[in-house]
């Protein structure tokens, strides 16, 4: 697909610059309005018309992106629930419970306030395919046309969105468990989650410190959140807390931490609560990782004899070999985390209550879960390169990667991956040793770099 305005996940960029502008998110409202209102689903609101739910972070522009999203949805035609700020996980679980056609999240995650972004999810609370991004794209070409006023779409407020999310996720958890006794620490990165991820865990039984739960609308991510885990750990020290748990802006991204201020990234958490599947012979298969996953944590996993699959980066990508193998795990090792028995999409509060399930009920620490997983140190270095340049065809940069390949064996791993929003070549070199790491990370990007005409 030859992208213009999606990227790895739904539309993103700077407010005010292309294509997150009021005009182009209005004309986007439509175009998805019209491609998803044709796509067969069969959900509907209140009418006949074709429904679609819109969530959003914390951040100020979400206002206006809002407002931008409703117009464009109601001039095609389409009936818009509205629910305010929710994790995007719960608009992908409200999609499918209130049956509606499509779910819409405005949120750039884990990025700066400002930036945001918009992304979908389809009437089973999936992220779309490409080829639907595609008819939407098409779409945009096109001039917004309006339909008929009797046939415009209406707006209606979902009061209970919040409840609703809350009570799916306590579900998720074993009826017969309770987190009392535990003090956790819950980062809210003062995004999405900082008035659903508390009442969780307070309901379930935990003592409550909740920090990054004070959004403002220029704060989210702001030194808090799964971005920023230094953060959690220092939280959990200071309130002497038996976990942490860190979401990031729109809830789908998780880092722990233990009682001793130890932090755990999304390949250590996926272990833990891979093993405990199998354990429970609950596991289907093995787990989907992606090409950015720890060859620690495969090697691991081997031990353990469970199977890794690598898709591309993107937790779209891990959902769809999940899907086509029939297998339940997969994520990424930045904390995108998907239990497919319990929801459809990566969700940081699912995938942290999954981990401490795994804990509680074989009466062992987070220290002693993950100790089989030796990650290996990662050097990734971002090289400029022009707009297509296609570095597969070059045979400078050829050598250089398989001299790095060669000395490394199997102790480590190369990885040259384009960006799918700048103009950079990803270089990621893994190794046992971070001197190795870095050593051959700088000579690959030297390469590059000399190759494409550009310095670093």
């Amino acid at each position: 697909m030859n992208r213009h305005y999606f990227g790895t996940d739904g539309v993103r960029g700077r407010v005010g610059d292309v294509p997150i502008t009021p005009e182009l998110v209005l004309k986007l409202g439509w175009a998805a309005g019209r491609t998803l209102a044709g796509n067969g689903s069969g959900s509907r609101g209140r009418g006949e018309r074709p429904a679609v739910l819109i969530g959003k972070d914390t951040r100020l522009s979400g206002y206006l992106l809002e407002a931008a999203l409703e117009a464009g949805l109601a001039a095609a035609g389409v009936d818009v629930y509205l629910c305010g700020p929710l994790p995007t996980p719960g608009i992908a679980y409200l999609t499918r419970a209130l049956r509606l056609s499509a779910g819409i999240v405005i949120s750039a995650s884990h990025n700066p306030y400002a930036d945001n972004g918009i992304k979908f999810f389809s009437h089973r609370g999936a992220k779309l395919p490409d080829a639907v991004e595609a008819k939407i794209e098409a779409r945009m070409a096109e001039e917004v046309s309006c339909a008929p006023a009797a046939e415009l779409g209406r707006a209606f407020r979902v009061g209970d969105a919040v409840g609703r999310y809350i009570e799916f996720c306590k579900s998720t958890f074993p009826s017969e468990l309770d987190l009392r006794g535990y003090r956790i620490v819950v980062d809210c990165a003062h995004g999405a989650g900082y008035h659903v991820a508390p009442p969780v865990f307070h309901e379930l039984g935990a003592d409550v410190v909740a920090v990054g739960a004070d959004p403002n609308g220029t704060n989210i991510n702001a030194g808090v959140g799964a971005t920023h885990p230094q953060h959690l750990a220092g939280q959990v020290k200071v309130h002497n807390a038996h976990f942490g748990v860190a979401l990031d802006g729109d809830g789908d991204r998780l880092v722990m931490a233990d009682a001793d201020g130890a932090l755990y990234d999304g390949d250590q958490l996926l272990y833990v609560i891979a093993r405990d599947y199998r354990r429970r012979a609950a596991l289907s298969g093995g787990v989907v990782g992606t090409l950015m996953s720890n060859l620690g944590f495969e090697q691991a996993l081997a031990r353990e004899g469970i199977a890794l699959a690598r898709a591309p980066v993107g937790d779209r990508y891990v959902l769809e070999q999940l899907v086509e193998r029939g297998w339940q795990l997969g994520g990424e090792n930045s904390g995108h985390l998907i239990c497919l028995d319990k929801h459809t999409t990566g969700d940081g509060i699912v995938a942290a209550l999954a981990v401490l399930r795994a804990l509680i009920e074989q009466k062992t620490t987070l220290a002693e879960a993950a100790a089989p997983v030796t990650l290996f140190p990662q050097r990734l270095i971002n090289v400029p390169v022009a707009r297509g340049w296609d570095w597969r065809k070059n045979a400078e940069v050829g050598r250089a990667e398989r001299a790095a390949v060669t000395a490394l064996g199997d102790s480590g791993r190369v990885l040259l991956r384009p960006s799918g929003t700048e103009p950079v070549l990803r270089v990621m070199v893994e190794a046992r040793e971070r001197a190795l790491a870095d050593r051959h990370a700088e000579a690959l990007a030297h390469a590059i770099a000399t190759a494409a005409g550009q310095s670093l």
